[in-house]
C-alpha cells in the first residue's frame, strides 16, 4: 500500500562501462543514494534488498510500484571510463509511467560525491521535500574521502553482501586497504567491524573472543569518527548485542534509526535486541515496520518473527512463521531446531521428532551447547525454555 509520504524505490543503476567487473561501482552509487534518502523521515524509501531484486531484468515500473508500494521509481546508469564518470538518472511516476525528471552528470571521477549529492538533492526537490539546514549538512559529509579509498570501499561492501565466508575474507582485505589510504573512513571501518561480527556469529574465527572484541573496537572507533553515520551505529549495536551489552546495543540501534528512519538494517537489529531482552511485543512492531521498508524481505526475517512469537508464548504463530521460512529456505537447520522446540511445547511429539531429524540431516554437528554459549539472551531462562520444548519431545539433544 502506498503511504501518505512520498515513496520511492531506487533500482540498481545499470553498469554501462562495458566491463562486468565494474558492476560493484554502479551498485554502490545506487546504494549510497538509497542511504542518503533514508535519512529523511519525510520520505518512504524501499530497502536495497527489495529494490535490487529487479537488477538485470526488464522492468515495468507500474508493476514495481504495485510490488513495493511506491509512487516513484528512480532508474539510472553509470559509465566509468578512466578518470571520467557519467551518471544518468530518471524519476518515474509509477501511477502512469510518466518521466517527471531526468538529468545527466558528466564529471571527473574525483567529483563522484558531488554528483551523488546533486542527484539526490534534485530527487528530493522533485518529491517536494524541503531540507532543514541540518539535513543539508548531512549530504555534504563525503567530500574528504579519497576516490581510490572509496572505490575499494564499494568493492569491499559488495563482497560483504555475499554473506559467505570467502566473501567476508575478501571484503575485509579490500576495506582494510581503503582504511590504509583513508584512516578516518568511518563507513569502511564500520564494514570492517561487520566482517568480524559476522565471523563471530557464524563461528568462522579461530578465536571467537578475539573476533568479537576486534569488531567491537573498530565499530566504536567508526562512530567516534562520524557520529552521523547511521550504518556505523547499527554495526556497533550488532557487535554490542553479540557481546551481551544489551542496553548499549539498544541505544546504538535507536541512534542509527534516528539518523536514518528508513535505514532498513537498523530495524531487524533493534527487533532482535528486543527479543533477546524479553520485549517480544515491541519486536513484532519493529519487524512490521521493517517489512514495510523491505517488502521482499529476506527469509531470516521470519525466523526473527518466530523468536518474537515464542517470547510471547504464541507458539502456533511461531510454527506458522517457521514453516513459511522453511518453504523459502528448506535447509535452515536453526529453523527446524526451533520448530522442534515449539512442537514439543505443543505436545506434537511426532512432528517435533521429524523436525529434529531434519536438523540432523542438514547439520549432523549441530550443537545445542554452542548455541547456549553464543546466543546473547539477557536471561538464561529464555534459552532454557527452548531446550525444555525439545526435552518434552524426548529429543536426543
Amino acid at each position: 500500500m502506498i503511504t501518505d509520504k512520498p515513496s520511492i524505490a531506487v533500482l540498481a543503476f545499470n553498469n554501462m562501462s562495458g566491463d562486468s567487473e565494474q558492476e560493484y561501482f554502479s551498485d554502490g552509487i545506487s546504494e549510497d543514494i538509497i542511504t542518503d534518502l533514508s535519512k529523511l523521515s519525510e520520505v518512504h524509501v524501499i530497502a536495497r534488498n527489495s529494490s535490487f531484486t529487479y537488477k538485470g531484468k526488464s522492468v515495468d515500473v507500474k508493476q514495481v510500484g504495485r510490488d513495493l508500494g511506491v509512487r516513484y521509481v528512480l532508474e539510472g546508469s553509470v559509465r566509468k571510463a578512466g578518470n571520467r564518470v557519467r551518471v544518468t538518472g530518471q524519476l518515474i511516476d509509477t501511477a502512469n509511467g510518466a518521466h517527471i525528471w531526468a538529468d545527466r552528470f558528466d564529471r571527473d571521477l574525483t567529483d563522484i560525491f558531488a554528483v551523488q549529492d546533486e542527484l539526490t538533492k534534485e530527487i528530493i526537490a522533485e518529491l517536494r521535500v524541503k531540507l532543514t539546514p541540518e539535513q543539508k549538512d548531512r549530504f555534504a559529509r563525503k567530500g574528504t574521502i579519497d576516490v581510490e579509498a572509496y572505490n575499494l570501499f564499494l568493492r569491499g561492501r559488495d563482497r560483504l553482501w555475499h554473506l559467505n565466508r570467502s566473501g567476508n575474507v575478501e571484503a575485509r582485505k579490500l576495506l582494510e586497504r581503503a582504511v590504509t589510504i583513508n584512516p578516518d573512513f568511518a563507513a569502511a571501518l564500520a564494514c570492517i567491524a561487520a566482517t568480524h561480527v559476522i565471523e563471530y556469529a557464524n563461528d568462522w574465527a579461530e578465536s571467537s573472543e578475539r573476533s568479537i572484541q576486534t569488531g567491537l573496537g573498530i565499530a566504536e572507533r567508526a562512530v567516534q569518527i562520524d557520529d552521523e553515520d547511521p550504518s556505523a551505529h547499527v554495526w556497533f549495536a550488532v557487535a554490542l548485542f553479540w557481546h551481551r551489552e544489551h542496553d548499549r546495543a539498544f541505544a546504538e540501534a535507536r541512534r542509527g534509526i534516528s539518523l536514518a528512519p528508513n535505514l532498513a538494517e537498523g530495524h531487524p537489529t533493534l527487533a532482535r535486541i528486543m527479543i533477546y531482552t524479553g520485549d517480544g511485543a515491541a519486536a513484532i512492531k519493529t519487524i512490521d515496520a521493517y517489512m514495510r521498508l523491505d517488502p521482499l524481505y529476506p527469509d531470516l526475517t521470519l525466523y526473527f518473527l518466530a523468536e518474537a512469537r515464542i517470547s510471547l508464548g504464541q507458539l502456533d504463530d511461531a510454527v506458522a512463521a517457521l514453516k513459511q521460512r522453511l518453504e523459502l529456505n528448506p535447509n535452515s537447520e536453526t529453523s527446524y531446531a526451533l520448530l522442534a522446540s515449539c512442537y514439543g511445547h505443543l505436545d506434537r511429539i511426532d512432528e517435533a521428532r521429524a523436525a529434529w531429524a531434519e536438523v540432523m540431516r542438514i547439520a549432523p554437528d549441530f550443537s545445542i551447547e554452542r548455541r547456549r554459549r553464543i546466543l546473547p539472551f539477557k536471561s538464561p531462562e529464555m534459552f532454557e525454555y527452548r531446550i525444555e520444548g525439545m526435552r518434552k519431545a524426548s529429543l536426543p539433544i
